[in-house]
């Protein structure tokens, strides 16, 4: 018997057989036995399945479909001292996410398919507060987030280019790393697990009001320079790797260009990964996670605003000993053009040097172990256009609108991992020691003209523990 492609008339074809052969069967095995009712719908059960197989791929039947994710939770316990606390969340160093690729070959050069990549957060490590355990801005406990959709056209010789909604050339550039550390504690994204923690004055113990976190204080749109542009329509071309190197670059029309080369090789007994990276705002630019003046200035003069970004990772492959160094430099060279800072002198940089540095090699038969210290430091002028108003716990005078002139937020931390290859798995617990000087100036007729004063800041401590599984 065979079975005629699929359709209506196919389905209840096989649903009338289905009933016949259970009555037949059921009659066989009365008068016959147990055998001859088994024979008679094995068959069908074969059938069954080649429809539905059938049905399941009706479309482009040359297409290869992939779906890959993760899922990554932990504990973080935080004390910003004067209160501590424990939050269930997703770890944004790599939250959780599903991701469909699909491609489909042209010939034996070129093919052709689209990637679909979607977060999953329930309380995003890097936007909790003290006093929103699901983050600031007080968003659903559970929802998804567009991080790329695009297609693509790919030739083995001469590279892929892609067009729609996806991470730019530079994404990550600071933060090359060949260890597992990756996942659970990006050593240049300090901000991802914790550090939407409002500031604390040490002064008097009372928590600002004024809307200041830490993660406001180490760069524009509270990421610190450097860390990575996602979400933005873009153009953009990636080279095929040739002897370890890949280039990049890519174009997004009414915001910024950026070109990235990246390396990853094994060296004299090395495995080694780096990269370098040079991002330009646009005329016009809409940008405002790169120079925190932008927000002030909409973009005319927003060429003057560059960045210069990099890192290397290294493991050496006997004894697992590693070491991970990043950094990046933001010239922020139209903030002198705000309202707020046009003839006052302020600082027109910001920089970072992050690293980390241990141990990972496989000591049992789970998987491989990781154990690690890590250290990063930021300083910049005029981070944020974030304001103290009157009143608030970090306002030196207690009184006016004072400015954020210039911050220092150094981190040290460390911690351990295990591996588990069976389950696709890693189980960590990270700790981070963060501590900062804070530095404003009063406002005057809305310019920051006024006198300068410091804004003494509480310590703040995490501990996040939890797991990543892959799919």
């Amino acid at each position: 018997m065979r079975v005629p492609n699929a359709g209506q008339g196919s389905i209840l074809a096989l649903l009338m057989l289905a009933l016949l052969c259970t009555a037949a069967a059921s009659v066989s095995a009365h008068a016959y036995g147990p055998n001859i009712a088994d024979d008679c719908c094995t068959d069908l059960e074969q059938r069954v399945a080649e429809l539905e197989a059938t049905v399941a791929t009706k479309g482009n039947r040359t297409l290869k479909v992939t779906l890959t994710g993760l899922v990554n939770n932990a504990v973080m316990y935080w004390n910003d001292g004067g209160e501590d606390n424990a939050y269930v969340v997703t770890n944004d160093n790599q939250r959780s996410r599903f991701a469909f690729v699909g491609t489909v070959a042209i010939s034996p050069n070129w093919e052709a398919g689209y990637a679909i990549d979607i977060g999953i957060r329930t309380a995003n490590s890097k936007l909790v507060t003290q006093t929103a355990a699901g983050g600031f801005d007080e968003r659903p406990p559970t929802g998804f987030d567009l991080r790329s959709s695009v297609w693509f056209l790919r030739n083995k010789r001469f590279g892929s280019g892609y067009l729609g909604t996806a991470f730019a050339a530079t994404d990550r550039i600071a933060s090359s790393n060949v260890t597992q550390t990756e996942a659970f504690d990006a050593y240049s994204a300090p901000e991802n697990a914790g550090l939407g923690m409002f500031l604390r004055s040490s002064r008097n113990g009372e928590m600002t009001q004024s809307l200041l976190s830490w993660r406001r204080i180490i760069g524009a749109g509270g990421d610190q320079p450097g860390e990575s542009q996602r979400g933005f329509s873009l153009m953009k071309y990636v080279s095929p790797t040739w002897n370890g190197f890949t280039f990049a670059a890519d174009w997004v029309v009414t915001d910024f260009w950026d070109v990235a080369l990246r390396y990853r090789k094994e060296i004299a007994g090395f495995d080694v990964a780096a990269g370098i990276g040079f991002l330009q705002l646009q005329p016009g630019s809409r940008t405002r996670s790169v120079c925190p003046a932008a927000f002030f200035t909409r973009g005319e003069d927003a060429t003057a605003c560059q960045q210069v970004r990099g890192s290397v990772s290294a493991k050496h492959l006997d004894t697992g000993l590693f070491v991970n160094f990043g950094a990046n430099l933001t010239n922020d060279g139209i903030v002198d053009t705000t309202v707020r800072f046009d003839g006052t002198g302020v600082e027109q940089q910001g920089y970072f040097l992050a690293g980390q540095i241990g141990i990972e090699r496989q000591f049992n038969a789970l998987g491989k172990s990781t154990l690690y210290a890590s250290y990063y430091s930021y300083s910049g002028g005029a981070p944020t256009v974030l304001t103290v108003g009157p009143g608030d716990p970090l306002n030196p005078t207690g009184s006016g609108d004072w400015t954020v002139w210039q911050s220092n937020v150094d981190i040290w931390g460390g911690g351990i991992a295990q591996g588990i290859d069976n389950a696709a798995m890693i189980v960590y617990l990270a700790y981070h020691h963060v501590s900062g000087d804070l530095t404003l100036r009063q406002l005057q007729n809305r310019v920051a003209s006024g006198p300068i004063a410091g804004a003494p800041i509480d310590d703040l401590d995490l501990l996040l523990g939890g797991a990543l599984i892959r799919f």
